[in-house]
């Protein structure tokens, strides 16, 4: 069941001020997380040189519901070509608001061109484009058309224990996050070099892996106006480059709303509520879905309302 804009951020609402189960004023405790001082130190792991040259091109353009695609390659802090899709609708004033699209572990860029899945990254996508949103959306570092730099081994590889040597991956959960929000970084900045696009509108759609990530840019890049967080993992040490509680308190009042599910394994709802109560609950909403880790397509709808509210009318 799909629901309108209006009504979803009503729901949205309705999830942190219902009473028993539904309501914020159970007891939560905030997660193991390094102090202020630290925190803003350890943010800097994000910085990289601007004055390294993008060399962005376009490589390819195909039509795609209706607006064109441009397959995007610009190089990465490290030296690596980046691949992106950038989503242009039809209709979009120029210069128009533009949404950054953040896929999931094991995923890649085409994950939001796929309606339904498991993250409905198609559903999502064409709900933004028929709000009046540019998107763009990158291959995670190792993902998609980047699985070259892990010698073509997937992150999540099959392991022969027959083999003297398994294979292996060349690359750290933390290194994989670390480089692909830089690489978002810079992307914001080829962002900033097209017309079409207005540099002070911009805001980011993450799911799970790209949840993560998306706290950790938010933290590290002020040029992002709002955020939605689905399915955000929890990770309980305070010493991980890429725990979200280490920088939730680092987004001050820019909106977002994180979309969660009641049973997820990888973040139950106790813990999704530690994580929310770091963040300024003047300014920011959670809401629960009645699933795991895999949210119904019902979070569409007020995910776009979200983006709409504090991106598409703002002055």
């Amino acid at each position: 069941m799909r629901f309108p804009y209006s009504s979803c951020l009503a729901l949205a609402v309705l999830a942190i001020t219902a009473p028993a189960s539904h309501s914020l004023a159970v007891e939560t405790t905030s997660p193991e997380r390094l102090g202020p001082e630290a925190a803003a130190a350890v943010r800097h792991v994000f910085d990289y040189d601007v004055r390294i040259p993008l060399e962005a091109r376009i490589v390819e353009k195909s039509n795609e519901d209706g607006a064109i695609r441009e397959k995007v390659v610009f190089r990465g802090a490290q030296g690596f070509l980046v691949p992106a899709y950038l989503q242009i609708p039809p209709a979009l004033p120029s210069p128009g608001p533009c949404v950054l699209l953040l896929h999931g572990w094991s995923g890649s860029k085409e994950s939001w061109y796929r309606d339904g899945g498991y993250i409905s990254g198609g559903d999502v996508r064409k709900a933004l484009l028929s709000a009046g949103y540019a998107v763009v959306a990158l291959d995670a570092q190792c993902h998609g058309d980047r699985i070259a730099q892990n010698d073509f081994a997937p992150v999540n590889h099959y392991i022969d224990p027959r083999q003297e040597q398994p294979r292996r991956g060349y690359f750290t959960q933390r290194e994989i996050y670390v480089q692909t929000v830089i690489d978002y970084r810079r992307a914001i900045d080829y962002l900033a070099t097209r017309n079409e696009i207005d540099r002070d509108r911009l805001a980011v759609v993450g799911y799970s892996m790209g949840a993560t990530q998306g706290v950790l840019l938010l933290a590290a890049e002020p040029r992002l106006q709002a955020a939605v967080l689905c399915a955000l993992p929890a990770d309980a040490s305070k010493w991980s480059l890429i725990a979200p509680q280490n920088y939730l308190g680092q987004i001050d009042e820019r909106p977002v709303l994180m979309c969660m599910g009641r049973t997820d394994s990888m973040c139950p709802e106790a813990q999704a509520r530690e994580l929310f109560a770091l963040l300024d609950q003047r300014t920011h909403r959670l809401l629960f879905f009645d699933s795991g880790h895999k949210l119904p397509t019902d979070y569409v709808d007020p995910a776009v309302a979200w983006i709409n509210q504090h991106v598409k009318t703002r002055d």
